[in-house]
């Protein structure tokens, strides 16, 4: 198996991906116990990174809307860990 990217390095998109294969190869029945409950725990990591990157996208939202904080260039976004499709 190919050394898998760390969680914390993904994009929110990677791991949306990454989730989505984990889902169709558990589907298909065709992991070991021991591979699925690894996936499992990847796809659980995945998870909380996606939410970690959305509640950081929406406080930045919020901050914008009610006018606390500048528009912020992708740079600026990169540096707060918010990255990708902003």
């Amino acid at each position: 198996m190919a050394q898998l990217k760390s969680v914390e390095k993904l994009t929110f998109e990677e791991a949306m991906q990454e989730m989505q294969a984990i889902v169709e190869t558990m589907r298909a029945g065709e992991l070991t116990l021991e591979q699925s409950v690894k996936a499992y725990k990847r796809g659980k990591d995945l998870s909380a990174r996606c939410q970690m990157l959305l509640n950081q996208a929406a406080e930045v939202v919020k901050k914008l809307e009610d006018g606390s904080e500048e528009p912020l260039e992708e740079s600026e976004l990169r540096q707060k860990g918010i990255t990708d499709g902003f």
